[in-house]
């Protein structure tokens, strides 16, 4: 259950989704996203999810999921292919560059439902890769 969980997740945010990821999760969510704050509640990762489609537009791809035996803990690795359309506050500008980037998400559920996802990737190779 806890890998088709998170599966359905990034399944939904390949279609671009929101909905369909907002269907994953627990209503006492939390997001700790990479190099940011954390956003606490269904709403505030709306509105985050919001902002990164007009912004970035991604897809992820060799995803693989792991999940402990008792199906309260999770993560999956993967790789985002993505375009930066729109310039993200305190980032370089945007025009269109492209970038490959290895990444990770790390869960943990309850009752079948996510209640935290923690996302890595290296902000300094994102960085370096729109800049060129």
């Amino acid at each position: 259950m806890t890998k088709a969980t998170i599966a359905a997740y990034y399944d939904a945010f390949n279609r671009g989704d929101t909905k369909g990821m907002l269907e994953t999760l627990h209503d006492d969510f939390a997001h700790h996203v990479n190099e940011g704050a954390e956003r606490l509640g269904k709403a505030a990762f709306a509105e985050f999810c919001a902002h990164m489609s007009e912004t970035y537009r991604e897809n992820l791809t060799e995803m693989v999921i792991f999940a402990n035996d008792e199906g309260t803990r999770g993560a999956a690795e993967f790789v985002v292919n993505g375009t930066y359309l729109k310039t993200d506050p305190g980032l370089p500008e945007a025009h269109g560059q492209t970038y490959v980037l290895p990444a990770g998400g790390f869960f943990t559920l309850k009752d079948g439902k996510i209640t935290r996802v923690t996302t890595y990737y290296n902000l300094k190779d994102w960085i370096a890769q729109v800049s060129a």
